[in-house]
């Protein structure tokens, strides 16, 4: 992996941190790997930077403990970490709206990231979908940066996450367009990403170059 991609944004921890996460990268079976996913999982609830790199990180460390010993503890880990915060996850997000938001990108990263056979993982599925049908409730559509959190996760995984349950995304876009349609009190910002969400998954999870140009010259003015 060339260097400009092998720092991993891991700059914010302290120097001992960044040295057990480097040797993880390359030597997993020398560390210990649930205290590895927990620093990667608190990172990440905090540091919206970083939640989106993390998948990155994750998979790189499942990649080289399957070669090393063929075994799947970090990944084992993360997914119980993982499932404890999605158990949390209304308690997060009325503690913190930012942590909710940064724990939606983070389960989606992963993901996006980890695959088991060029597949995504089953166990992710349902969570994720809850996690993004949440984002799509009246009182979520309220908040742009929900808003704006739901629409990135939907350009990254949507299209990934239709093709193994077409039925939930149906539903998740029937709750997108009432909510665009019946909904008082949405910012026109907010609006104005439910629209062209909607009319990215209408055009095959592709925008044309005229929508593209209208969403894209609103958001930069």
């Amino acid at each position: 992996m060339e260097n400009s991609k092998d720092d991993y944004k891991i700059q914010s921890f302290d120097m001992e941190t960044q040295k057990l996460l480097k040797t993880a990268l390359k030597d997993p079976s020398s560390v210990n790997l649930e205290k590895v996913s927990n620093i990667i999982v608190d990172q990440s609830m905090k540091d919206q930077v970083f939640s989106k790199e993390a998948g990155r990180i994750c998979y790189t460390i499942v990649q080289a403990e399957a070669k090393q010993t063929n075994g799947n503890v970090f990944r084992r880990n993360l997914l119980n970490r993982l499932q404890q915060e999605f158990k949390d996850r209304e308690e997060t997000r009325v503690r913190s709206l930012q942590e909710w938001v940064c724990y939606v990108t983070f389960i989606c990263n992963i993901f996006d990231y980890l695959k088991v056979n060029n597949m995504p993982m089953v166990a992710l599925v349902h969570p994720v979908y809850d996690c993004l049908m949440r984002l799509a409730q009246p009182d979520a559509l309220m908040n742009e940066e929900e808003v704006d959190c739901l629409v990135l996760q939907l350009h990254r995984i949507g299209e990934q996450l239709e093709k193994v349950n077409g039925q939930r995304m149906d539903e998740l876009f029937f709750l997108l367009r009432d909510g665009f349609l019946l909904q008082d009190g949405l910012s026109s910002m907010a609006r104005l990403l439910l629209l062209e969400i909607l009319e990215f998954r209408a055009g095959g999870w592709m925008l044309s170059s005229t929508a593209h140009k209208y969403y894209y010259s609103e958001v930069a003015d």
